[in-house]
């Protein structure tokens, strides 16, 4: 499949282990595994950097061989103050738009669903990522001004969040309220 705004075909990738069982080797209990996860999210770690900790550091190739369950799901499941890894929850009988929701304003969203957050992130990660990125080079714009190029990668970072953010209100894990301003980015990043 083609990049959105390069000629790159992106045909590298990862392997996933063919293995859908937890190694035999790996003493590490769901229990453990979930409580790591939630020590993790609480420092500010995202759901990718607690999967990179979780493998390098700890041996767990799949969260969701050992657990059941991806990251987020679990981030999801388990609230800031609440829920422990010995209190399961039954995630495939959970409320299904509820589980997909992320919150992005606090006044857009109920109470029910900040609960349903729990630890996840309120914006998905990707999306959160380019807006990052677009803050970096609308910083460095303001010192290069004549930087022609930064302003025309700034055009297409800012096309791919509208693109995202799009999508992210069609799934409901955005408020359909919820733009992307450029002038109060920064506060979202910080």
């Amino acid at each position: 499949m083609g990049r959105l705004h390069s000629n790159g075909k992106g045909i590298s990738s990862s392997a996933i282990p063919y293995s859908r069982a937890p190694p035999a080797w790996l003493k590490t209990t769901p229990d453990q595994v979930v409580d790591q996860i939630c020590k993790l999210a609480k420092k500010g770690a995202t759901p990718s950097q607690i999967g990179v900790v979780l493998r390098d550091s700890h041996g767990v190739a799949q969260v969701k061989v050992v657990t059941g369950n991806k990251i987020l799901r679990i981030l999801k499941g388990n609230e800031a103050g609440g829920n422990t890894a010995s209190q399961k929850m039954d995630y495939n009988t959970h409320n299904a738009s509820a589980m997909r929701k992320h919150k992005f304003y606090a006044s857009a969203w109920s109470q029910t669903d900040r609960e349903t957050i729990g630890l996840a992130p309120e914006i998905p990660e990707d999306l959160y990522m380019l807006i990052k990125k677009a803050v970096a080079v609308r910083k460095h714009l303001e010192r290069n001004r004549k930087d022609k190029d930064s302003k025309f990668r700034l055009i297409l970072i800012e096309s791919r969040i509208h693109r995202l953010s799009r999508y992210y209100k069609t799934v409901g894990a955005l408020p359909p309220t919820w733009r992307y301003e450029s002038a109060t980015a920064s506060t979202l990043v910080a």
